[in-house]
C-alpha cells in the first residue's frame, strides 16, 4: 500500500516516456528537502528497471503503484478515461480520490487529465467549476493565469470564484504575501467591456476584505507588474495563453537569424551571453513545470507533454508546496466567505 498524503505521478503518459519520468524524481529527491512520499503509477513490469538504474529502488519515499494501461495523447478524453480503468492516469486520480495522495502530477492527455480528475474528484462546496491555473512572465518575475481553458464559458460568480483560487494558489507558490489581483477586459475605465466582465467587477468589488482586487486590467498590463493574479474566462485564457508561446518562439527564431546576419552580430551576441542565458530563464516554462486545476476536492497538476526532467521535477516541487501549505483548506474557508457576501443585497 503505498505511503499516505504523498505525490501520485502518472509515469506512463509523457511523451518523452517513463525513463524520462523517473529521472525526474530521482532530481526531485536529490535537490528538494522534505519532500513528499512518491507513487510512480505505470507498468510495474518497466519501472522497476529504471527504477533501479536510476538508484532509487529501496528508497522509503518512492512506490510503485502497477497500471497495465496508457491514455494515449490521440485518445477520446472522456471515453479514454472511462474505457481505461487501469491506465496509469485514471489509478493516479484514484488514489487522490480514496486519500492515499494528495497530488497528481501528470504529462498526459489534458483533456481526459481534466475531465476525469473533475468527475472524480469533483469540485470543492461551494464552487461550481475548477480552473486551470497556469504561470507567465512580467517585469518582476511572473504572474498567475486563471482560468487558462479548463471552462470557456464562465459566468461572473465563476470567475469571482477564480480569483479566489488564484489569489491563494499566487500567495503559496510566488510568495506574495498580498497578491494584487486584476480584471482582464479591453479596458480600465468603469462599464468597459461586456456584461459578464462588467458584472464581475461589481462582485469583485465586494471581497475587499477577502483578496486584494486592484480592478480591471487591459493587455498592456498583462506583462508588466501590475497585477500578480490575471483572472479571465478558459476562452480568452487559453488563447492569451497560447498566443504568448508562439509569439516567444517567433521573437527568438528571429532573434537567432539576425544574429547570424554577420560575424560583427555574433561577437556582439558573445558578448551579450549572460543577458541572453538570464532572459531565457526568465521565459523558460521549465521553471515552474505545471498548472495545476484548481477547486477540485483533490489537486491535479498538469504538465506539459513534452516536459523534460527539469520541468518534471519543478511540477513536483510545487506539488510539495500545495501540500505543505495547505491550500484546498484556506481556499474552502474564502469561498464559503465570498459566497456569502455574493448573496448579500447590493
Amino acid at each position: 500500500m503505498a505511503n499516505l498524503s504523498g505525490i501520485a505521478v502518472d509515469a506512463m503518459g509523457s511523451d518523452m516516456g517513463p525513463s524520462e519520468m523517473v529521472a525526474a524524481i530521482a532530481l526531485a529527491i536529490e535537490n528538494l528537502t522534505d519532500l513528499d512520499p512518491i507513487m510512480l503509477v505505470g507498468n510495474e513490469g518497466i519501472l522497476q528497471p529504471l527504477v533501479r538504474e536510476a538508484g532509487i529502488s529501496g528508497n522509503p519515499k518512492v512506490s510503485i503503484i502497477h497500471a497495465s494501461e496508457i491514455i494515449e495523447m490521440h485518445e477520446k478524453p472522456l471515453q479514454a478515461f472511462k474505457s481505461k480503468r487501469d491506465s496509469s492516469m485514471v489509478k493516479a486520480i484514484n488514489l487522490v480520490k480514496e486519500g492515499q495522495a494528495r497530488v497528481v502530477v501528470s504529462c498526459g492527455n489534458t483533456g481526459s487529465l481534466m475531465a476525469g480528475g473533475t468527475i472524480r474528484l469533483r469540485p470543492m462546496e461551494g464552487i461550481e467549476r475548477p480552473a486551470l491555473a497556469s504561470f507567465i512572465p512580467n517585469q518582476n518575475g511572473h504572474s498567475i493565469l486563471i482560468d487558462a481553458g479548463a471552462n470557456p464559458d464562465s459566468k461572473p460568480e465563476n470567475l469571482v470564484h477564480n480569483a479566489i483560487l488564484g489569489s491563494h494558489f499566487c500567495q503559496r507558490v510566488l510568495r506574495k504575501e498580498s497578491p494584487k489581483i486584476g480584471l482582464l477586459t479591453i479596458g480600465t475605465e468603469e462599464g468597459k467591456g461586456n456584461v459578464r466582465t462588467a458584472e464581475t467587477h461589481q462582485l469583485l468589488k465586494k471581497l475587499d476584505h477577502l483578496i486584494n482586487y486592484v480592478g480591471p486590467i487591459e493587455g498592456f498590463q498583462v506583462f508588466d507588474n501590475s497585477v500578480d493574479v490575471i483572472v479571465c474566462d478558459g476562452f480568452t485564457g487559453n488563447i492569451l495563453l497560447k498566443s504568448c508561446e508562439s509569439l516567444f518562439k517567433v521573437l527568438s527564431s528571429y532573434l537567432k537569424d539576425e544574429i547570424m546576419q554577420s560575424p560583427m552580430r555574433k561577437l556582439g551576441a558573445f558578448l551579450s551571453k549572460g543577458a541572453f542565458i538570464a532572459i531565457k530563464d526568465q521565459l523558460n516554462p521549465e521553471r515552474y513545470g505545471g498548472a495545476p486545476l484548481l477547486g477540485l476536492r483533490g489537486n491535479i497538476l498538469k504538465a506539459h507533454g513534452s516536459s523534460n526532467r527539469h520541468a518534471v521535477m519543478s511540477a513536483v516541487r510545487i506539488a510539495h508546496e500545495m501540500i505543505a501549505s495547505h491550500l484546498n483548506e484556506h481556499i474552502i474557508e474564502d469561498i464559503a466567505q465570498a459566497n456569502a457576501l455574493l448573496r448579500e443585497p447590493s
